[in-house]
């Protein structure tokens, strides 16, 4: 959608960057589409000018001017996280535009940002999850039951592949997005290890546990009952018209298992990925093997889940300890 809103009038030096997001950096469509309307916010904010009809002058871009985008967006009382954002996007195109000697300076370089609240990720325990992975099957029993469901084969299709996929985010700790985009080639049930392609296209190994694979050969046999394509490059997960599984319909399924399992119902399939590491963590894990299974680039990243597992440890110590 946003590729064809560029023209022939859409400033130079934004399509140049834009081509280098997707052919040097390998940027995924969500990164590609924030930098896109973050930069043409800037543009209009400061000069305007909408970039995707006009040249910008980006050169006479100062310290100040990016100072003074910054008030701008605390005035239009936008979250720190997307005020940081922002700023990260103008702060990447103008280290570009420095790069190919396009400007002068980077006014970004140096400047101080708000500071991102350090929230500890919510995550399910252990208990938690399976009450989760237990209400797939009763909710599809009673959709069934009510009319909500098309068919008995069509419910039982629906449970036995949103099962699969609860058990594959939890074990392999996936987002959600690399959970749906698992191929039929990405899956190795005889070596108990599972392909996944992350951020940046790049790829990654990740365990596959008993209760997954048991859950994956159960969803199979059925999926191989309803569709004849069995290319390794197919679809794993498939909706009931026989395409690929998508991230927002099994978002959608969540929130009826929460309700099923009486469970949060502001938690995400995201928060299985976070107690998938913080589980491990809990149980002797060390810190870089699980940085390589949730595939952070940064141990930095990862750090985050040891502050969970303290805070848990201290909020047992204060409740159990005597003189806590």
């Amino acid at each position: 959608m946003l590729i064809s809103e560029i023209t022939e009038n859409t400033d130079g030096n934004l399509k140049d960057f834009l081509l280098y997001l997707k052919t040097e950096k390998n940027a995924s469509v969500h990164t590609y589409g924030n930098y896109f309307l973050d930069i043409l916010h800037f543009a209009m904010l400061l000069f305007k000018l909408d970039a995707r009809e006009s040249t910008v002058p980006w050169d006479e871009v100062t310290v100040h001017d990016a100072r003074r985008y910054i008030v701008l967006l605390q005035e239009e009382s936008l979250s720190r996280t997307s005020i940081i954002r922002k700023v990260c996007a103008m702060r990447s195109f103008f280290r570009y535009m420095l790069r190919e000697e396009r400007v002068p300076a980077n006014p970004f370089s140096g400047l101080t940002s708000p500071r991102k609240a350090k929230l500890l990720p919510k995550y399910f325990t252990v208990a938690e999850v399976g009450k989760l992975l237990d209400s797939v099957k009763p909710y599809w029993i009673d959709a069934l039951a009510k009319g909500l469901a098309k068919s008995d084969d069509s419910a039982n299709f629906s449970a036995l592949r949103d099962s699969a996929i609860l058990e594959v985010i939890y074990s392999g700790g996936l987002r959600i997005s690399e959970a749906v985009g698992l191929n039929l080639g990405s899956i190795d049930l005889i070596g108990g290890v599972m392909l996944v392609r992350g951020k940046g296209k790049k790829e990654r190994y990740c365990a596959l546990g008993a209760p997954a694979e048991r859950a994956l050969k159960k969803y199979l046999s059925s999926r191989n009952a309803r569709s004849s394509d069995r290319n390794k490059n197919a679809p794993l997960f498939l909706n009931q018209d026989g395409g690929r599984f998508t991230a927002r319909s099994f978002q959608r399924n969540f929130k009826y298992y929460l309700l099923q399992a009486e469970l949060p119902p502001d938690m995400t399939p995201h928060k299985l990925r976070h107690s998938f590491a913080t589980h491990l963590l809990d149980a002797g894990a060390d810190l870089r093997s699980v940085q390589e299974l949730l595939g952070h680039e940064n141990l930095s990243t990862t750090q985050i889940y040891t502050h969970i597992s303290a805070e848990r440890l201290k909020n047992v110590y204060n409740k159990a300890h005597p003189r806590a």
